[in-house]
């Protein structure tokens, strides 16, 4: 199976951040919010990639490349651990780009991958979003995706005041944690939203979603939305992911997520409990 990467997008609520650098470059603790990503789809199975990029996006290339400069320096200076860790970067998975030209929405980037893709089922993994569980959320997807021979988005519970910033499912609970999906409805008003299931940035989708997105007119926001797209499909099913979800949409929730990732290192755990009484 292939994976699709949208990352494209200005990152606007990071600015003035994100003015010369992708939001999916931005470090988590010790390495850029992508390579979690990337991880991931490896994890679960998957080495072709493609990434949907945009102008400005050169630093993701670059980051997943060869730097032989850098892997002669480093091996000069006899860090080898270092060299190491920039080699494994390199060798991680088959990694293709291509551009989204207009700004048009996540299903206009993700019809971008139709050629690449061709007419195989496929993941599709949110730049800016961190999983992290006993087993990848796309491999758990995949699985999902092979028992009922259908699409499969992944799900999360969230606060009734965080409804609207997510598209929200409507469905039916066929097994634990598992549901039929009968409506998706992007970003709700909570007045209007029909659970509290929100999709959360991972999904397995057969090839036919492409041409539910081309006949998809703009939606939320004049964009091209692909939960306008996922609600056409004639079956589609969520899953809860066991595990957490970090959304690095926004300052905060990014700044917690590489508080959180520090504290599982260990050598940075204890400095920083530390720190943070001195501070408080």
């Amino acid at each position: 199976m292939k994976a699709v990467i949208p990352a494209a997008g200005f990152g606007t609520r990071f600015l003035p951040a994100t003015k010369a650098q992708p939001k999916e470059m931005l470090p988590v603790f010790d390495k850029p919010t992508i390579q979690y990503v990337i991880e991931e789809a490896v994890a679960s199975g998957i080495d072709d990639i493609l990434i949907i990029t945009g102008k400005g996006k050169r630093s993701i290339e670059d980051h997943f490349d060869k730097s032989f400069e850098l892997e002669h320096t480093l091996k000069i200076a006899g860090k080898d651990e270092f060299l190491e860790q920039v080699q494994a970067i390199t060798d991680l998975a088959d990694i293709y780009y291509v551009r989204q030209k207009e700004q048009k929405g996540l299903g206009d980037a993700i019809y971008c991958a139709k050629k690449h893709v061709a007419d195989e089922p496929f993941a599709v993994m949110l730049g800016d979003t961190i999983t992290k569980g006993s087993m990848p959320c796309t491999k758990q997807l995949i699985d999902t995706y092979n028992k009922y021979d259908s699409s499969a988005i992944a799900l999360e519970r969230v606060p009734t005041e965080k409804v609207e910033r997510y598209g929200i499912i409507d469905g039916v609970e066929i097994e634990k944690n598992t549901y039929e999906i009968n409506k998706l409805v992007e970003k709700p008003p909570v007045s209007e939203a029909p659970s509290d299931l929100a999709i959360m940035g991972r999904y397995v989708l057969s090839p036919d979603i492409f041409d539910l997105i081309k006949e998809t007119a703009p939606g939320v926001g004049g964009e091209i939305q692909l939960t306008d797209a996922l609600s056409k499909l004639n079956s589609i099913y969520g899953s809860i992911f066991n595990g957490k979800t970090y959304d690095i949409g926004n300052r905060l929730e990014w700044l917690k997520t590489s508080i959180e990732f520090a504290m599982d290192d260990d050598m940075a755990r204890d400095d920083l409990i530390q720190y943070m009484k001195n501070l408080i």
